[in-house]
């Protein structure tokens, strides 16, 4: 059983790394297999199709969303409350090739527009604003509440400098989205 999760892993960064590298649309399961050095046979009985790798990619992300959501649903609408979302939010982008799965579909958008996954994925990141933002608040502050999500991943896009850690990264995204959550 580990071999496989171990091909499956490879399969998934391998394919990765294509996709970011040559796009999604150019790039076959064959040079996919090719790059792994297996059949196309034995890539097959991982995933079917790219759209089952994209799929693969995201589930982590998708899953931590919903329970992120679940959990927020139970919580009282308070800034402690919108605070430790953000937190959590900010962990759960820290494990995994959260970043890499990102670049990748900043790249391939035109051909991801309109793919399940991305619809599953938006869905979930509205959902998440509703915790964020009070429907009360002016136009303005609905918008600052917002952009506290998304600055955490535009940390990666924007302090492109190779000196910066990840740690470090992070660390300004976190600090940046807390004061943009703040009433």
């Amino acid at each position: 059983m580990r071999e496989n999760a171990d091909t499956r892993t490879r399969i998934q960064e391998i394919a990765l790394k294509l996709f970011t590298e040559q796009g999604y649309e150019a790039t076959s399961l064959r040079e996919i297999a090719e790059a792994l050095g297996v059949t196309k046979a034995a890539l097959y009985y991982h995933f079917k199709t790219k759209d089952d790798i994209i799929a693969s990619l995201a589930e982590d992300r998708v899953r931590a969303v919903e329970e992120l959501i679940a959990w927020a649903r139970t919580q009282p609408r308070t800034d402690e409350t919108r605070e430790e979302l953000i937190r959590r939010y900010a962990h759960d982008l820290r494990r995994g090739r959260h970043h890499e799965i990102m670049r990748f579909f900043e790249r391939n958008q035109t051909s991801l527009k309109k793919h399940p996954t991305m619809e599953k994925t938006r869905e979930g990141m509205f959902e998440l604003l509703t915790f964020l933002v009070d429907p009360q608040d002016p136009l303005a502050t609905r918008l600052k509440h917002s952009m506290s999500l998304f600055a955490l991943h535009a940390s990666w896009f924007a302090l492109r400098d190779e000196s910066i850690t990840d740690e470090e990264r992070q660390a300004a995204a976190l600090e940046v989205a807390l004061d943009l959550a703040r009433r």
